[in-house]
């Protein structure tokens, strides 16, 4: 079973479009975890088991596990993942992508050493640069489209041949790279305008929705121009506004307790 298909039957099965995104920083985890011998993994844990009837699928953010030398939690918990939740499919957010060898031997460090389903990755360098991930044809490949960053401006909206540059990407995405149809775009819910465009070009191809809860997205506006024509085809990806929900000891609780809440207020809108 590829990717997608396995993102859409947990979109079903779930009745959710809800990601939970595992940005775990050590400064931040509840203090009575930070003695211990894998902090990081067993805070991940905790959110995993409390989450997991509420949401779709796993996001994890590769920085706030090399940066504190955490590579082996990163790894440990997306094998927790697989053998306790087997249908629930895990995303790493790497932004990877380079020429030639060095793309291939990124594919094999995120799929193969890391444990992914799908990796962000980075158009740039262009179309062939994309072929050592979209060949794992059971693998997701999710193009950075345009993000929610304010700076996203600077690039992705100039203007080459009368088109905006991830107006670009999204055509290149639907029309010529997805020959595998395991492509996916990452798209942030903080410009509604720019996603509601970016539907229009791709139809059904899922979209990758950071910016919802601590980066202030609006889920109403970005239901209304964001799903797909099944009222599926996003993955709404919170991290911040779920895993710090509380810091105490009942910190999983809460965590559960806010993705039941964005769960019911995407659904209002499905």
């Amino acid at each position: 079973m590829t990717f997608i298909e396995r993102l859409k039957n947990s979109w079903e099965k779930k009745n959710s479009l809800v990601c939970v995104g595992l940005d775990t920083d050590l400064e931040k985890i509840p203090q009575h975890l930070k003695n211990l011998s894998k902090p990081v993994f067993e805070f991940n844990k905790a959110i995993i088991d409390a989450t997991a009837e509420y949401i779709s699928s796993i996001k994890a953010n590769i920085p706030f596990y090399t940066a504190y030398g955490f590579m082996d939690e990163l790894i440990e918990t997306f094998q927790y993942i697989h053998e306790s939740y087997p249908d629930m499919p895990v995303i790493l957010d790497a932004k990877r992508n380079d020429i030639g060898n060095t793309a291939q031997m990124y594919a094999k460090e995120v799929f193969d050493i890391i444990g992914a389903d799908a990796v962000t990755v980075n158009p740039y360098m262009g179309g062939d640069t994309l072929e050592p991930f979209t060949e794992r044809v059971d693998k997701g490949v999710i193009v950075l489209c345009r993000t929610s960053n304010p700076g996203a401006k600077d690039l992705q909206d100039l203007i080459v041949n009368g088109k905006k540059v991830y107006q670009i990407v999204a055509e290149k995405v639907a029309n010529e790279w997805n020959k595998n149809n395991n492509l996916l775009l990452v798209v942030g819910a903080t410009y509604p305008g720019e996603l509601k465009e970016i539907r229009d070009i791709v139809g059904n191809i899922p979209i990758l929705l950071p910016g919802i809860g601590a980066q202030g997205g609006d889920v109403k506006a970005a239901m209304e121009v964001g799903l797909d024509s099944k009222k599926q085809g996003l993955i709404v990806h919170s991290a911040r506004g779920i895993i710090y929900a509380g810091s105490d000891e009942n910190f999983a609780d809460a965590a559960a307790e806010e993705t039941k809440k964005l769960r019911d207020e995407i659904n209002k809108y499905r």
